[in-house]
């Protein structure tokens, strides 16, 4: 890298000819190189396109403090510098000029689409946003993809409702588009949110949409997006009591698979199991969900093999009574693999059923301090998991003594049912009845 530092980088001193090649041309874009604070947001950018963190850029001659200094902006850059974080980056020394923010945009959406999910943090979070408000001339293809991944680092991060509010911009823009393949993906991500945010009724009405788009203006839609609308319809269906309707379905899904194996067959039978525990029968629940395991293999599907692991765990801890040692044997068998490549959303989904189990198991210390632990996380939680969350506090209040603990509980019941999801207020008030004597 020697060989693009000074000559240029440095200004010709006064009275000097400049080198053959255009020596000031090289010097007016080394000087906008060396530019703050847009030298600071440029490299940012390239050292997160490149999945570099701080500390791998810091060396001989570039220490963590002046880094930090340089990125926000707050120090200009030597010639050495530049140079050094060119070479330990693989990009020339240009690369740090500022180029056009619908270029950069487009270039910061390449790199988020290929970057794995726990690469994925509120710092990519903040480059989209900044990078959509600075292109506001890019074109629309452009920020709808720019949207869709805002929405899916949102989506890892736990943050459902910064999830929401990109998904209602994306659905905006796809109908401005006039593209109603694009409206379609749209609605259906954002009845995906609305289910994890609790608002069951929006989540039907936006996949009753999408299906409405689909036979009315003939947007093609998948197979696979066909089945995975049918299976939301399933779970909106039995969060708002309609278990009649969200059997049939589940139903008529499973049959359309049987047979197959891979992840559509795994995600028919988990949710046809989700609604048999709505239902109160756990045996058939569980029957359905050992079909779920036994149609995807963990190297097809690591993320999937361990969120059947949990849920099965988590349907054994609600049983009559509850499965212990079989909650603990899929939470055993999920650990390892969910510390390897879970998102920070899997591990405050294990602590919760950790939390559940030593609490079932007789252990309230255990239970209370897994709860600590995950209380900053609870936000991560599906509204539904949340709640239960709320109430395994309460009754740890109740159990140790606290007088307000089972107002909270009744509190919460009541706030349940007014949200509109009759089978999860019921579920709470019948953990409140319980309680009670």
């Amino acid at each position: 890298m020697k060989s693009c530092g000074a000559g240029h980088l440095t200004r010709p001193r006064k009275g000097v000819a400049s080198p053959p090649g255009g020596g000031e041309e090289d010097f007016r874009r080394g000087a906008k190189v060396l530019e703050q604070p847009t030298f600071g947001k440029r490299l940012r950018q390239l050292r997160q396109h490149r999945g570099v963190s701080q500390v791998g850029l810091t060396g001989p001659g570039m220490s963590a403090a002046y880094l930090s200094r340089l990125e926000s902006g707050n120090r200009r850059p030597t010639d050495r510098a530049v140079a050094y974080l060119a070479e330990r980056l693989g990009v020339p020394i240009e690369a740090f000029a500022d180029d056009r923010p619908e270029d950069q945009l487009t270039d910061l959406v390449a790199a988020v689409a290929a970057t794995p999910e726990r690469y994925l943090d509120t710092e990519t979070a903040g480059l989209l946003i900044e990078s959509l408000d600075a292109a506001k001339g890019a074109d629309p293809l452009t920020r709808w993809h720019a949207l869709t991944q805002l929405a899916r680092v949102h989506e890892v991060l736990g943050d459902f409702r910064k999830e929401h509010e990109a998904l209602v911009r994306l659905a905006a823009l796809s109908e401005e588009m006039g593209r109603a393949a694009l409206h379609a993906r749209a609605r259906l991500r954002l009845a995906r949110c609305a289910r994890e945010l609790g608002d069951a009724k929006s989540a039907r009405d936006a996949v009753v949409e999408v299906l409405t788009l689909r036979d009315e203006r003939r947007v093609r839609i998948s197979t696979a997006e066909l089945v995975r609308s049918e299976l939301l319809l399933v779970s909106v269906h039995a969060e708002l009591g309609d278990f009649a309707e969200a059997a049939r379905l589940a139903d008529e899904v499973c049959r359309s698979l049987r047979g197959t194996t891979g992840a559509l067959a795994a995600e028919a039978f988990w949710s046809d199991a989700t609604v048999a525990a709505r239902q109160g029968n756990h045996a058939r629940a569980m029957e359905r969900l050992l079909e779920a395991m036994d149609a995807i293999d963990s190297r097809d599907d690591l993320k999937l093999w361990i969120r059947l692991r949990m849920a099965a765990a988590s349907i054994s801890l609600e049983a009559v009574p509850p499965r212990l040692a079989e909650a603990e044997s899929f939470l055993t068998e999920a650990e390892p693999a969910l510390k390897l490549i879970g998102t920070p959303r899997h591990e405050q989904e294990l602590l919760f059923l950790q939390a559940k189990l030593a609490f079932h198991q007789g252990s309230p210390d255990r239970a209370a301090a897994l709860l600590t632990a995950g209380e900053d996380g609870r936000q991560l939680l599906a509204y539904r998991d949340q709640i239960r969350f709320d109430v395994l506090r309460g009754l740890l209040a109740l159990r140790a003594g606290d007088r307000d603990a089972l107002r909270h509980l009744r509190e919460i019941a009541t706030r349940v049912q007014s949200g509109n999801m009759p089978d999860l207020a019921a579920e709470v008030w019948r953990t409140v009845a319980e309680n009670t004597v």
